[in-house]
């Protein structure tokens, strides 16, 4: 590393200068080699698929040396909740270039007369960034406080870096800009270099600055902000049997270390909320250590990062035995009719019923035959994927009728009688989507499925899977193939349908395959495939050994969609489906009792247009008219 400093140009003559653009990625490549691992508070980075706007968790990959081709920003907060460089972000968009230029003089002023070192880089765009390396670890919401205290004062800082403990991240020096060009050092290298790897500010620094924002930090802790928006009601129904899903917002005061100030006045309170929210939904402490120690509860780890290590498992026992007693003391208090609240808990979660096929043709759910019959649909859909391979449609195709085979194969019968939300579950798409998607698989030449009934009132459409007579002869001269069909795995929502293809390819291969193989057996273009193995790699869920692609057994992809949200994601789809359900079914119940069919109108109670318009009359018909009996 003691050439880092050196630029692209150094030691080369004037009449061998590279072109500017080459000069400018080297330039960058030196910053992001020096830098980057020395800033960063732990060795992740997350990679923008979209320019810029957004670094989702499926984009995240381990720090490396080589500057990506995309933006990338490293995380800000440590997997021990704590962190180790304070990101000052000075964003054009709050005050402008002016505002920016003078925020920047006035905090290198303040820096300099606190004798704390910075380091210092600036966008394309104008914004700039100064970093503060430290020689301890910070707790996560110590350095949320101190950077929203520092925006008071410096109105262009942006304190989303440190706002989260899971997500917060910042573009570090050399990284590419959204726009083109890179984020760029205003200082020396070497300077740079030299602070952040071995002149790190120490804790008289670092008391300095916060003692003088003692008043802006004092606004900070005592401020009343409303609830957090988009997140589910603190209390939540009760349910039956077995532990059940944290309130919205526990899971997302667990997951990011925000909490809602007018509910707990320190993250000591927000903590044991969560606890006692726990709790009360039937969890073990082994249940939020383990969400901690894999760091799905980033924020949590973060309230308990002022502790040592020694001393945090004394403090996680101390609150998890406080939450418990709260919790049965409640439980304990009598009820308005002088009994004792409920312990038990009523179920608003329970997976939708389903009704059973209402013909019983050919052999019975369950029979040996039955499964005979779709083990060889399944070979007859290899076939029938060759046909749809290239397509701007197949991949969706696809997956449906692998949602549709999961189904069949749970019920034990090549009828099934699921509604299109239901599939949209298990697809990730949309409800709408699916229909369409129904219907035309339903209407092709060579259809894998046919619509046995039209759905009326609460029953929903009858499917049937068939072997088109062009596959038959293959499908049933090719051995049946062990393993279980997937529909959409959850994580796959977030990594991607074309990940959960290559990854199916991997995991029912009969021995390790090179990249060419896999795109072969999945159907899918090179590009596609090196890029969904890239980033189940970075999630170690696949490992390459001497060039040929294996599944990491070890890494949990339920863990994985824990870690991303994504059951979360799934539970509200399912919570906003049981509300349509209930109005369909209020719709169907005063239709009913009025004793006719009734095409529903725009003034009905039931606003069907809200959830995608079907396409033609037919359907409409299909959809809306219920039977009086």
């Amino acid at each position: 590393m003691g050439h880092v400093g050196l630029s692209a140009t150094d030691g080369v003559s004037g009449t061998n200068k590279l072109p500017k653009s080459q000069e400018d990625q080297e330039q960058a490549e030196a910053e992001w080699l020096a830098l980057a691992s020395l800033l960063a508070s732990q060795p992740r980075v997350r990679l923008s698929k979209d320019g810029g706007k957004t670094y989702r968790d499926s984009g995240e990959r381990d720090l490396t040396d080589a500057l990506p081709s995309l933006p990338a920003a490293v995380r800000t907060c440590g997997t021990d909740g704590l962190v180790r460089t304070i990101c000052l972000d000075l964003d054009t968009s709050r005050g402008g270039q002016d505002k920016v230029e003078s925020d920047y003089k006035a905090l290198c002023h303040w820096f300099s007369s606190s004798d704390v070192r910075w380091i210092e880089d600036q966008s394309p765009s104008g914004g700039r960034h100064l970093y503060l390396p430290l020689n301890f670890g910070v707790a996560f919401t110590d350095a949320k406080e101190f950077v929203q205290a520092a925006a008071k004062r410096f109105s262009s800082i942006d304190p989303g870096p440190h706002e989260n403990a899971k997500t917060g991240a910042i573009r570090v020096p050399g990284s590419v800009w959204k726009k083109g060009g890179y984020q760029r050092l205003t200082m020396s290298l070497n300077i740079a270099y030299d602070i952040a790897r071995r002149n790190r500010n120490n804790w008289t620094g670092w008391s300095q600055l916060r003692q003088s924002l003692a008043e802006e930090l004092a606004a900070v802790r005592q401020r009343r902000e409303q609830p957090l928006e988009l997140l589910e009601p603190a209390e939540a129904l009760p349910l039956a049997g077995g532990p059940r899903a944290l309130p919205a917002l526990k899971e997302y005061t667990a997951r990011s270390g925000n909490y809602d100030t007018t509910r707990y006045s320190t993250p000591s309170e927000a903590r044991q909320g969560v606890m006692a929210s726990a709790v009360a939904a039937g969890w073990s402490l082994t249940d939020v250590q383990r969400r901690m120690n894999q760091n799905i509860w980033a924020g949590m780890v973060g309230f308990y990062s002022r502790y040592s290590p020694s001393n945090r498992r004394k403090a996680l026992q101390r609150d998890w035995r406080s939450a418990v007693k709260h919790v049965e003391s409640f439980r304990k208090k009598p009820n308005t009719n002088g009994t004792e609240n409920d312990s038990g808990y009523k179920s608003y979660t329970s997976p939708p019923n389903t009704h059973p096929p209402v013909l019983t043709l050919l052999h019975q759910p369950g029979s040996p035959a039955e499964y005979q019959y779709l083990l060889t649909w399944r070979n007859a859909l290899r076939a029938y994927e060759e046909s749809v391979i290239g397509s701007r449609s197949g991949l969706g195709y696809r997956m449906l009728l692998r949602a549709i085979g999961e189904a069949a194969h749970k019920r034990g019968s090549r009828f099934i009688e699921f509604g299109v939300r239901s599939l949209a579950i298990a697809t990730g798409t949309h409800e709408t989507t699916v229909a369409r998607q129904l219907r035309e698989l339903s209407r092709t030449e060579r259809p894998m499925i046919r619509l046995a009934q039209e759905g009326r009132g609460l029953r929903g459409d009858l499917y049937e899977l068939v072997i088109p007579d062009k596959y038959r002869t293959r499908a049933e001269a090719t051995a049946w193939r062990p393993g279980k069909i997937h529909a959409l795995r959850p994580v796959f929502r977030e990594l991607g349908v074309v990940s959960a293809f290559v990854y199916e390819a991997i995991e029912r291969a009969d021995g390790e395959l090179i990249s060419a193989d896999i795109a072969r057996t999945s159907g899918l273009s090179p590009k596609a495939v090196t890029h969904a193995l890239e980033l189940m790699a970075a999630w170690n869920m696949i490992s390459r050994v001497a060039g040929r692609w294996h599944i990491v057994k070890e890494t949990s992809l339920r863990t994985l969609a824990e870690y991303f949200g994504v059951l979360e994601a799934i539970g509200r789809q399912m919570q906003r489906y049981r509300f349509e359900r209930a109005q369909w079914l209020q719709w169907l119940l005063k239709r009913a009792l009025s004793g006719e069919a009734v095409l529903a109108g725009p003034h009905d109670d039931y606003p069907y247009w809200q959830y995608g318009p079907p396409e033609d009359e037919q359907t409409i018909g299909a959809l809306l008219y219920a039977e009086a009996s």
